[in-house]
């Protein structure tokens, strides 16, 4: 991964990593459910998108409900839609105690290994970033979104104990599929972005960097995704250490890369739901070109989309999309 993060620094073309599995999933004719709990079928569709579309690396499905699950939260799995958490797992100080940190066959988890292994084995001309959830964001899942922001506050103690445990689960996680062979994860963790910048240092960067430090290197590398970052937590991103960071389309994209160093690889930001999927084929091109030709001084800059594509979205404009950076790339 350090190899190509150099490459990429030294390009003088445009590289693209949208977050995109839903396609590959609709290619074979399957449904979400389909993939969230089957392992080969997820492999299937991040296989397919890799032939379809020129996409520099692979990506698994944005599911922020696995480690959840795993943990025992009760989970929502629609036919067509990614799966939410329903209700509350932990609720006070007793309840935080007593939750035991779960191993890696609870749930779901085997098949999102199988997934990532059998890409890491067979897909050998391109990266593959598998995906995880972020501590904050899965804290916010275990005691409820609403409670934990009003938590950090008067009970932080208890939410610490909450966020350590979240973070030995998912450096547990990230181990193992750095031990598969993925070149690197993208943890998500937009529940941070709800937090100020101070308080997303105190409750989401301390521990992602305690998972940065546990697992990057040459080999392997974080890619932090927060879409709920307006801009104003973009330093607490930084100061993680994770040697990618992926924005969602709520910030100025040119102004978030004047921020960060020139030597961190900044993604983002297509809006995938307004402008992947609802936008026509035209307002892609032009969109896209647009990102482009304004942060085209940027060496460390790979286009992506803003977050995870939802389901149909409509072939024409993913190709309108990879088509506006052929043409970037053709000058």
């Amino acid at each position: 991964m350090n190899s190509f993060i150099q490459q990429l620094l030294n390009s003088d073309k445009r590289i693209a990593i949208p977050i995109m599995t839903h396609p590959g999933i609709e290619a074979i004719g399957k449904n979400v459910i389909d993939a969230v709990t089957d392992g080969e079928v997820h492999y299937q569709a991040i296989k397919n998108v890799t032939e379809t579309y020129d996409t520099t690396a692979c990506t698994v499905i944005m599911d922020l409900t696995v480690e959840a699950e795993a943990f025992g939260c009760a989970i929502s799995m629609p036919e067509h839609e990614v799966p939410s958490v329903t209700g509350r797992l932990v609720c006070d100080e007793e309840s935080v105690n007593r939750l035991q940190v779960p191993s890696l066959s609870a749930g779901r988890m085997p098949e999102y290994l199988k997934a990532n292994r059998l890409a890491v084995e067979t897909i050998k001309n391109k990266a593959v970033l598998s995906g995880c959830i972020g501590p904050f964001s899965l804290a916010g899942r275990l005691y409820d979104m609403s409670e934990i922001m009003v938590g950090i506050y008067i009970e932080p103690d208890v939410i610490k104990t909450l966020l350590d445990k979240c973070t030995e689960y998912i450096t547990l996680y990230c181990k193992e599929l750095k031990a598969i062979g993925a070149t690197g994860v993208i943890m998500a963790e937009p529940a941070a972005g709800l937090l100020s910048n101070e308080d997303c240092l105190e409750y989401s960067t301390v521990y992602v960097k305690r998972i940065v430090e546990a697992v990057q290197d040459d080999n392997f590398t974080v890619v932090l995704h927060n879409c709920g970052n307006k801009g104003h937590c973009t330093q607490a991103m930084i100061d993680s250490g994770a040697a990618a960071l992926h924005f969602g389309n709520a910030v100025n994209m040119v102004e978030t890369l004047e921020q960060c160093p020139s030597n961190l690889i900044v993604m983002g930001n297509i809006d995938p739901v307004g402008i992947l999927k609802q936008a026509t084929p035209e307002e892609v091109y032009r969109i896209t070109a647009d990102l482009l030709a304004k942060t085209a001084q940027y060496r460390n800059f790979v286009i992506s989309s803003g977050c995870d594509m939802p389901p149909f979205v409509p072939d024409v404009n993913i190709k309108a999309f990879y088509r506006a950076i052929a043409d970037f790339n053709a000058v």
